[in-house]
């Protein structure tokens, strides 16, 4: 049986005082909760004091990004050392707003996605098509793209460490969701992919996320499906009572 597990990917928002305030809210809706991994994923000003803030509870500290060296002159980046030495134990990697508008490539998101593995730390991995991609039936083959070659040269011990978070390019921010039928499709696809590259055993233990306008409506019907193992939540992810709905999606 997968672990649900539902982050929260609060993007360029929030200040620091905005984030303690909205971290003391979650604390108290989600104390009792036990039954999902929560994830919050502060920018980066903010994870030092979110991770003092959050320590004693159920919510466990995500990075929104990284590089993929320890340290050295990268100028304006952050390192996976520098996330452990923080308190993260989750890092996104390949967001599609990475792809899209930082230019990152499958080559870049391996790099990042081995380093996360070098550090210990546990790495959500995006893959996903954008609205035109879908239209023109190249959902799969995006898909299938972004697997081979984000995952390329991962052991399977690493495998089981990695999430993978399917979020359609076209249903992110814009109001529009993929229906849970299409989501399951993809997901069932992604296990299968995983299958082909680690074996049965391995392929079902992966946890697989859904993103993209993830909100209270929506997600028991997502999680509702056999191959949806939790959420990557985006905008909902910023009020502490959609937020909380959405984790409770069971009550």
């Amino acid at each position: 049986m997968r672990r649900p597990i539902i982050a929260g990917n609060w993007k360029m928002n929030k200040s620091i005082t905005e984030a303690l305030d909205l971290i003391e809210d979650l604390k108290q809706e989600v104390a009792s909760l036990t039954e999902v991994d929560i994830v919050v994923c502060p920018p980066f000003v903010s994870l030092w004091p979110a991770k003092k803030a959050l320590e004693g509870s159920n919510i466990q500290l995500g990075a929104q990004d990284m590089y993929w060296e320890g340290s050295g002159a990268y100028t304006g980046e952050v390192s996976p050392s520098m996330l452990k030495d923080v308190g993260c134990q989750y890092v996104i990697i390949g967001h599609s707003e990475r792809r899209e508008y930082f230019g990152e490539t499958n080559e870049i998101i391996n790099k990042k996605l081995k380093a996360t593995h070098r550090y210990n730390l546990s790495p959500i991995i995006c893959v996903g098509e954008r609205l035109a991609e879908r239209e023109g039936g190249l959902t799969y083959q995006v898909v299938q793209d972004h697997i081979s070659g984000g995952l390329d040269g991962l052991t399977s011990g690493q495998m089981l460490k990695t999430t993978i978070a399917y979020e359609p390019i076209w249903a992110i921010g814009t109001g529009k969701t993929a229906t849970p039928q299409q989501a399951q499709e993809v997901h069932l696809f992604i296990r299968e992919r995983l299958t082909d590259l680690y074996g049965s055993e391995i392929s079902q233990r992966v946890r697989i996320q859904y993103g993209g306008s993830v909100n209270p409506e929506n997600i028991s019907d997502l999680m509702g499906q056999p191959d949806i193992d939790g959420a990557l939540v985006g905008g909902a992810s910023l009020d502490a009572q959609t937020f909380t709905r959405i984790v409770r999606y069971k009550k």
